[in-house]
């Protein structure tokens, strides 16, 4: 089945010769569950004739916030509602997590508590699983008919469901220890140090990425009619 990946941000220069960008990271993820990829760098105005482009979706990280006035926002998000309204899988994962709630209704504001990097242990329905994060951003309120199934103390909507078919998740199961002292290393001045060194010092930790991963693969599955 065909997979959409809708590109919302470009890793670091520095690191995508090696590391790959963010869609080539999904690849990898997803890598053995017989998904043919497509992609689209929406970011860069470039995207699909719609819905019934792709079996399933997949929206990526950016660096961009889902509230800031870009023209390729108010595009995104009505692809969104059209792929939901074609009852298609879709998955996103950070911002792609924010911008599939607030095209839903939801909202998404620049989190007052600060920011979350690196390895964080989250509670998914009673399963933890450590996950790397790199967001100040998140979800406030939830969309109509959407339902929280992993939080933590610092961020309470960190996954949702809304039917099943539409998965989102706020942090990176596509990323690696590399990918995050990449970001550490040229994205991290806006983090404050006390944070940049916890995540540094988690880096050697195992994450649970190939269990989240799994999930992910579970929800675009059901678009294989």
């Amino acid at each position: 089945m065909r997979i959409g990946i809708l590109q919302t941000g470009h890793a670091p220069d520095e690191i995508r010769g090696d590391l790959g960008d963010y869609a080539d990271m999904f690849r990898h993820l997803l890598d053995g569950n017989g998904f043919d990829f497509r992609q689209w760098d929406v970011v860069d105005g470039v995207f699909p004739g719609g819905p019934q482009d792709a079996d399933g979706w997949l929206i990526t990280g950016s660096k961009h916030a889902a509230y800031e006035d870009h023209a390729w926002i108010a595009p995104l998000e009505a692809l969104i509602r059209a792929i939901v309204a074609q009852d298609l899988p879709l998955v996103g994962i950070c911002f792609g997590h924010q911008i599939i709630a607030q095209a839903l209704g939801g909202t998404v504001e620049k989190f007052s508590g600060g920011w979350a990097v690196g390895r964080q242990i989250y509670d998914f329905e009673g399963e933890p699983l450590a996950l790397n994060a790199w967001h100040q951003d998140q979800v406030v309120t939830l969309p109509k008919g959407a339902r929280a199934v992993a939080s933590n103390e610092f961020c309470k909507y960190a996954a949702l469901m809304i039917g099943d078919k539409v998965f989102t998740v706020q942090p990176h199961p596509e990323f690696s220890a590399d990918v995050i002292e990449g970001l550490i290393a040229y994205r991290g001045g806006a983090v404050p140090p006390e944070g940049i060194a916890a995540a540094r010092a988690a880096l050697p930790e195992e994450t649970n990425n190939k269990a989240l991963a799994t999930r992910l693969a579970d929800v675009l599955k059901k678009g294989a009619a």
